[in-house]
């Protein structure tokens, strides 16, 4: 018997019905080999999914299979059967006799992955095909859209494809697949040192209150000026990119287990201040020292051999002023697709610019339109964004200077499209600039206050949406603008 060739799931949304690439034989002989031997299954590779064969019928079958398999159940006709009973396309290709020849005239189950191959290619094709449709009729007829900004939509739709085999696939997703992915995520937490879910920070008490940083979470790190946001954000850099640990996977890419690549995006400062503050960091010796050469011949060694330590690291520094949020989000791409990344980081906030429309709206509608992109970013990119962002100075009129959600510059967005809310505070920058008069009582006791918090810094947790909030004490060496862990001895037991 030869196999019908179907016409009624073509797209009438392609004009050339009959070049659109793909074969209806290769969709059959995989689905036969899988009803024949359920094992051949084990031999496809991850990216292939329902929605890559042509035949809708296919695409449900496929499915019923491949849960059938995942419980453990067995996938042939008769137990398939039921579950096809009113499918109008079901009935029309034959209904059994249609299942049962699939699986007679079905290939050797070792040629399935082959088969796969074939159906997966096809798919991208096909959405190749669609995509530089959209282009050329977006650049033929969207005269109110800027070139520019059709090069970047046209762009994410080609990463979608390339990293994920399928363009901009926001459509709905099973229960089933979800909870999956919330087991693997326990999986991995459990079997990890630790038991973080998500990236260490390298700082031990912070990803005890976080659990490390989650993928597809926007991060926003505020603080006054001098508080230590940049020094914070960069020293979570360093240790998320020096401890980087990869292996490789069946399918040819990489799978981070430990650390990540980090991409900083240093607005403010340049690459070589950066550098330099890591550096500082890494060797022990003062940035300030460094920067105006003021060392000696082994300080000079032990920066040199930091550098050489250091220097492989995984960290990628974009200091472009003025960056757009749209060019920011492409280069994010770019690197991903090129080297890999696990963790991203914006100094700061607004210091991005958004589209120009917005910018005609008004600051507060700027700040939501790059919020509400850095937020989709993430989960586009499935990787943590932290974000650094200015308080207002309403902080310096109160008594209490530890900032809260409400000084938040523009809060009203950042604080609704943030997943975690942190605030940098360091209680020696306030006291070292009310310092009383020398050689009075006032002053002895203002010096033993300011050696006991000189050392000290805050992380307060304002909002997070997968946890608690609360206050992680942190040490800071203001030399090296290093964070650390806080020494747990009975100087410090009030902080613990």
């Amino acid at each position: 018997m030869t196999l019908p060739a179907f016409s009624h799931g073509q797209d009438p949304e392609i004009a050339v019905i009959a070049q659109t690439p793909h074969n209806l034989e290769a969709e059959q002989a995989l689905l036969g080999a899988l009803l024949f031997d359920n094992g051949a299954y084990e031999r496809l590779g991850d990216h292939l999914q329902s929605g890559h064969f042509y035949e809708p019928f296919h695409q449900r079958l496929f499915q019923a299979i491949e849960e059938h398999i995942r419980k453990g159940l067995l996938a042939e006709p008769i137990v398939l059967m039921e579950r096809f009973k009113r499918d109008p396309a079901f009935e029309e290709l034959g209904g059994l006799r249609y299942l049962a020849d699939l699986m007679n005239r079905a290939p050797p189950a070792a040629h399935a992955a082959d088969y796969g191959r074939v159906v997966y290619d096809l798919a991208l094709r096909r959405d190749l095909i669609r995509i530089g449709g959209d282009i050329a009729k977006g650049a033929m007829d969207d005269a109110e859209r800027e070139a520019r900004d059709q090069i970047e939509v046209a762009e994410q739709q080609l990463y979608e494809l390339a990293e994920h085999g399928a363009a901009s696939s926001n459509g709905f997703v099973t229960f089933a697949d979800a909870l999956a992915g919330a087991v693997q995520m326990t999986a991995e937490a459990f079997e990890r040192d630790g038991g973080l879910a998500g990236v260490s920070t390298g700082l031990i008490d912070l990803d005890r209150k976080l659990g490390g940083l989650h993928p597809s979470d926007l991060i926003i790190l505020a603080g006054r000026p001098s508080m230590g946001k940049t020094a914070l954000a960069t020293n979570i850099a360093f240790n998320v990119a020096r401890n980087y640990a990869w292996e490789p996977q069946p399918d040819g890419s990489r799978k981070t287990v430990r650390g990540g690549v980090v991409a900083f995006y240093s607005l403010e400062m340049s690459a070589e201040q950066l550098a330099m503050r890591l550096l500082a960091d890494a060797s022990g010796v003062s940035s300030d020292r460094l920067r105006k050469g003021e060392i000696d011949a082994s300080e000079f060694g032990r920066v040199r051999d930091a550098a050489m330590e250091i220097q492989e690291s995984q960290l990628y520094i974009d200091d472009t002023g003025g960056l757009s949020i749209a060019k920011l989000a492409a280069r994010a791409r770019r690197l991903k697709r090129q080297v890999g990344l696990d963790v991203l980081i914006v100094d700061y906030l607004q210091l991005v610019t958004a589209s120009e429309n917005k910018q005609s709206q008004g600051r507060v509608q700027e700040v939501s339109e790059i919020t509400m992109g850095l937020k989709a970013l993430a989960k586009e990119l499935s990787v943590p964004i932290i974000a650094l962002s200015q308080l207002s100075r309403q902080v310096e009129q109160r008594e209490d200077k530890r900032p809260q959600l409400s000084d938040l510059r523009e809060s009203g967005s950042i604080e609704q499209d943030a997943d975690v809310v942190m605030f940098v505070y360091r209680e020696s920058y306030y006291k070292g600039r009310a310092e009383p008069r020398e050689g009075t009582p006032e002053h002895l006791t203002w010096q033993e206050e300011m050696d006991q918090l000189k050392h000290l810094a805050e992380v307060i947790i304002g909002k997070q949406r997968h946890g608690p909030i609360g206050t992680v004490k942190l040490s800071f060496n203001e030399d090296t603008t290093r964070f650390g862990n806080l020494a747990r001895d009975q100087r410090y037991e009030g902080y613990n």
